[in-house]
């Protein structure tokens, strides 16, 4: 990201009091080489030629007269070749260590891959995330003898690179260099494996670059729907399906990294591939000498028994009202790639929803013109069952009829029968992409270590296309009832309610998702739900603090305020300076003009809509972060003190506390169910400093608000300074230069 890229992200975080976060904006069977950790939709496919040899009839003069073959039909196709991977060569060390060599001459490069058993199915509920923090700290972490910075500059003097990362059932080391830097590059590999630092700075800055991504994952519609349908097909707290949390990144500590590494990180859990310009003897010898003495360790499990809880079949509902179309999926479980009935399905995929020829395709995007995308089948992964699963994005306005059209198609597997031609086209399509898949020597060296890993037949790639021939209308039809189950389906749509064509509950029941981001574990969240009661030093404070703002009538009649700042924000990149124009109309609507070096920010707040207006572009707040903002503003002392009388509002005295010399009181306040703590000077009745929990573009954040310069504005004592810190950093100062109570405001202002 470049200087410009983060200033203007950097920008977009806040605007005055209020932290405008603005955002950026298991699945069907799969053919071997695709990825077999994550659940994916099945790739959509053209098919550019057909397998079967056409021979050219001669012309017979005698014959009646017939319609003349269209152009391309008249086009002979030589039968594909037999498909003969060269097989890498495998080697197993007395340490348990499985490796496979791979040569490949064309370049002078040599890759490498060590998978080592162990990923996020593994971890603790309460840690969900441990593997992608690992992944993420293990090579950033740097050695005990080198930094991670120091490695990135040895490595990129080189134009080499040595990565880490995790999945969902396992942890992988890799690296990439010209030959002739092999053995340097060999040596950190081994390093990063055996000797890894994971030092404290790196692993904060993986929290939190995880923790931004938590705070974001509502954003898009088509996250969203993936997510929860995958909790809806495997249970929420499945492990193939649970989502990391603020909470348990927070909970992850260096000790737990030192403790997976020792628990996994053995030669007889290892798998390595090397593939590249090499001697195969060479680089064996080279290998075990990096590698072969390595002591074994405990033997991880080859097939752990994991937590699979489907949700009840049923309709799913997740409300999001800043988008204009619906997002669909319908769920169940899928197989396993080992199921004999894996090659008939893969052909029933194509047809019902694998390309633009499919069914799906057909009907419910080109005929009805209801789809933006659409696609779904069986799904089948390696290591543990798929998901079955059916997608479409559709306009709000088309939704009902979107679902219609999607269970439409589910019945018509059983209603209309394959065809001949349709089954022709999809094992043409299947088999003339297959080649491509497997057509460089590093993907069937990644192919072979797969199986492998999941213990699957050595042949298995080859055994692919002679199966997928064989696949027949029969088979087609007999694998669409036996894994196909629409009573089992649990149907989900993300969207906005307002705008379907009809309501969902025509469907049946609607049980509504609430994808809030929590903030810490639901125990505690229970816990501490009821607030504390007002006692009579809080109800005494408050009062104090409302007589040091002024004339009570005055405070009372204020219904909005509009205010100048000069505001420097503090950055990485160095101090930001805004001149923001801000007018707020209690207790719900927000307009921000702000003036930048690299132009105007334009952002409006209401209950209905946010968004933000900057150098042309224009973009919608999350609702998550419209929401977020809104609570800023119900934090505003002169609101809060506005309602001190509400019975929904409690003010509780709760000790002192030291804010620059001055002995402070601590009021904590509950403004119907928004929290902040106030620090009162006992003496001036001024509020000092304000502290309160809230979300930010990087996760949960401590705010804190001090204020001073104490001023009249029309009467009322204000701060006309204030410095926010978030999580104990600066975060901006501002100096107010004019306040104006009650400013004629120009509704049109509210109109995003």
């Amino acid at each position: 990201m470049n200087l410009q890229n983060r200033t203007v992200r950097t920008l977009l975080s806040g605007v005055l009091l209020l932290p405008v976060l603005l955002l950026p904006l298991a699945g069907a069977a799969q053919t071997p080489g695709k990825d077999a950790s994550s659940s994916t939709a099945p790739e959509k496919k053209l098919s550019v030629a057909t397998t079967d040899e056409k021979k050219v009839e001669k012309k017979d003069t005698t014959a009646a007269p017939r319609t003349a073959a269209k152009p391309w039909e008249r086009i002979t196709f030589p039968p594909l070749h037999a498909f003969h991977p060269q097989h890498p060569k495998r080697i197993e060390f007395s340490n348990g260590l499985v490796v496979f060599l791979q040569e490949d001459h064309e370049l002078p490069l040599i890759d490498g891959t060590i998978r080592i058993r162990g990923g996020s199915r593994d971890e603790p509920a309460g840690k969900t995330g441990l593997a992608s923090v690992y992944g993420h700290t293990w090579r950033l972490g740097g050695t005990t003898s080198k930094t991670g910075d120091e490695l990135d500059d040895f490595l990129e003097a080189r134009a080499a690179k040595v990565e880490t990362s995790s999945t969902v059932d396992s942890s992988l080391l890799s690296w990439s260099c010209l030959k002739e830097n092999f053995d340097d590059v060999l040596k950190i590999a081994a390093d990063v494996l055996e000797h890894p630092e994971f030092r404290e700075d790196k692993l904060d800055l993986t929290k939190k670059q995880i923790s931004t991504g938590i705070s974001r994952r509502n954003d898009d519609p088509e996250s969203i729907a993936s997510r929860e349908a995958n909790k809806l097909a495997y249970g929420a707290q499945s492990p193939y399906a649970r989502t990391a949390e603020y909470y348990t990144i927070a909970a992850i500590t260096r000790a737990d990294l030192v403790d997976w590494h020792n628990q996994f990180v053995h030669p007889n859990n290892m798998i390595l591939g090397v593939v590249g310009d090499f001697d195969s003897t060479a680089m064996e010898a080279k290998l075990r000498q990096a590698f072969g003495d390595l002591p074994r360790g405990p033997e991880a499990e080859r097939d752990p028994k994991v937590a699979i809880d489907p949700a009840a079949p049923g309709v799913y509902f997740v409300e999001k009202d800043d988008v204009d179309q619906s997002t669909i999926e319908m769920v169940h479980l899928g197989i396993r790639r080992d199921n004999p009935d894996y090659y008939a399905i893969s052909v029933m995929n194509e047809i019902l929803g694998g390309g633009f020829s499919s069914r799906l395709v057909a009907n419910c995007r080109t005929k009805q013109g209801l789809a933006y995308g659409v696609g779904g089948g069986v799904g089948a992964f390696y290591g543990h069952v798929g998901t079955f699963r059916v997608s479409m994005g559709t306009k709000s306005s088309t939704t009902g009829a979107g679902i219609d059209c999607l269970y439409g198609q589910l019945d018509d597997l059983e209603k209309k029968p394959v065809t001949e031609a349709e089954l022709k086209r999809a094992k043409d399509t299947i088999l003339n992409s297959f080649i491509f898949q497997f057509d460089d020597k590093d993907k069937v060296l990644q192919e072979q270590m797969v199986y492998e890993y999941f213990g699957y037949p050595a042949d298995f790639l080859e055994r692919f296309p002679a199966n997928i021939k064989k696949v027949t209308v029969d088979d087609v039809e007999r694998v669409a009832l036996k894994y196909i189950h629409k009573d089992q389906l649990k149907m989900l749509v993300v969207g906005n309610s307002k705008d379907f064509d009809r309501d969902l509950s025509t469907f049946g029941k609607v049980n509504k998702i609430d994808i809030t981001i929590p903030e810490a574990p639901p125990s505690a969240v229970s816990a501490s739900a009821k607030p504390a009661a007002t006692n009579p030093e809080g109800k005494a404070l408050i009062a104090k603090v409302a007589t040091a703002l002024g004339d009570k009538k005055k405070l009372r009649a204020v219904k909005s305020i509009r205010q100048t700042i000069t505001s420097v924000r503090k950055t990485p990149q160095g101090d930001i300076s805004l001149d923001i124009d801000q007018t707020i109309v209690y207790p719900d609507q927000v307009y921000v003009k702000a003036k930048t070096s690299m132009g105007e920010m334009t952002t409006v707040i209401t209950p209905q809509k946010a968004s933000m207006d900057m150098g042309g572009q224009h973009r919608d707040m999350p609702s998550a972060m419209r929401d977020e903002n809104l609570k800023v503003i119900r934090r505003d002392p002169i609101y809060i003190l506005q309602h001190a009388g509400d019975s929904k509002y409690t003010f509780t005295a709760s000790g002192d506390d030291t804010i620059e010399g001055v002995q402070t009181k601590i009021l904590a306040i509950n403004a119907d169910g928004i929290e902040v703590k106030w620090y009162v000077d006992p003496s001036s009745g001024h509020l000092l400093r304000a502290a309160f929990h809230t979300q930010t573009m990087q996760g949960p954040a401590e705010r804190v608000v001090d204020y001073s310069d104490w001023r009249d504005a029309s009467g009322l004592s204000l701060p006309y300074k204030r410095t926010v810190t978030e999580n104990g950093a600066t975060s901006s100062e501002d100096t107010i230069k004019s306040i104006e109570l009650n400013p004629v405001v120009d509704p049109k202002l509210f109109t995003p």
